[in-house]
């Protein structure tokens, strides 16, 4: 805490003088304001809740970069802190629980700094902190009532469920009500919805299922259909109104990544609020910055002589600020009828 300086004392010793300046509490400065709220962005600021690595990028270290060169101001909270992700052979770390997540909600808010626009949530682990996740929804949306949540429903893919049974029943329940934006894949959809997606009709038929318990805008991030890959997104722009949906067609890059999921997310979030009337060309925005990054990704693994399809890649995020800025859209949405 910064103080002024009011008198000087000269203490006299053999060798040398000390010069001992006292300060008074009295005239303290005044704490400056936070200009992301005094001044605030055309764009937005973000709380980001997610999981951090040391090394590498998911969670959070994958969003928040390119939601601050989107010119987003982002203040992170890590739901966990490990050195690297759990694909690896080890890891260490620390797990935040609902009652510190909530200590640093009330340290926001005793300061007056609660103020956002939008929230991004991506893995959560436990039923005790989705919890406190939907505490937080409240909280924030009793600052700014047109807070625009953002939900990636991280629970498992390709038929396989990764976190406890239960979190499902309260995504369905409690949390899908309440996102303004879900960004589910295909496995995640089925569960929220209890429809298999073997169809685009089936898919589009997830959406509106998505869209009566509660989000506006859903978007099914990859749909395996007959050995193609495509996301399917969905606008409702009002209650009982008919969607706009589309498609695009993705192209499959023969590797895995990690914190990929993460990062379409965020790109969501920052393209959809750019332009929220375009669903469609956001997703275009948020896709053609994927494919440019993991494309760079998967060249710099086999420049650097390793065989990209024996393990789960690190991606590329910094080397593709530039497409993060500003993409080339090669892939195009699909409009349905």
């Amino acid at each position: 805490m910064p103080f002024s300086l009011t008198t000087t004392t000269t203490l006299r010793s053999p060798t040398r003088n000390f010069r001992i300046r006292k300060i008074s509490r009295k005239s303290r400065m005044s704490t400056p304001p936070v200009l992301s709220l005094a001044l605030p962005s055309d764009t937005g600021r973000v709380l980001s809740i997610q999981s951090h690595t040391v090394q590498g990028y998911v969670g959070n270290k994958s969003a928040v970069f390119p939601l601050q060169l989107l010119g987003y101001d982002v203040d992170p909270i890590n739901s966990v802190q490990f050195s690297n992700h759990t694909g690896y052979p080890t890891f260490k770390g620390q797990v935040l629980n609902g009652e510190q997540l909530w200590e640093l909600i009330e340290g926001l808010e005793a300061n007056d700094l609660l103020f956002y626009t939008h929230l991004l949530t991506g893995y959560i682990g436990s039923v005790s902190f989705l919890n406190t996740i939907l505490e937080v929804i409240n909280k924030l949306r009793s600052v700014n009532p047109n807070l625009t949540y953002v939900c990636d429903p991280v629970m498992g893919d390709e038929g396989k469920l990764y976190v406890p049974e239960e979190l499902v029943h309260v995504y369905h329940e409690k949390v899908v009500p309440l996102a303004s934006m879900l960004t589910p894949n295909q496995f995640e959809a089925e569960k929220l919805t209890g429809l298999r997606i073997n169809s685009e009709e089936d898919g589009r038929e997830a959406c509106a299922i998505l869209h009566a318990a509660g989000p506006s805008k859903v978007v099914i991030t990859s749909i395996t259909i007959g050995g193609l890959l495509l996301l399917i997104g969905s606008h409702q722009k009002e209650k009982g109104q008919k969607p706009e949906q589309f498609k695009i067609l993705i192209d499959k890059i023969p590797a895995y990544f990690t914190g990929t999921g993460d990062l379409m997310t965020a790109l969501l979030l920052g393209w959809s609020n750019k332009y929220p009337d375009s669903l469609d060309k956001a997703a275009e925005l948020a896709v053609s910055t994927l494919q440019a990054l993991l494309r760079r990704t998967l060249d710099d693994y086999q420049r650097a002589g390793y065989d990209p399809t024996s393990s789960s890649l690190e991606i590329r995020l910094i080397q593709s600020q530039d497409d993060i800025r500003n993409p080339n859209v090669e892939l195009k949405a699909e409009r349905y009828s």
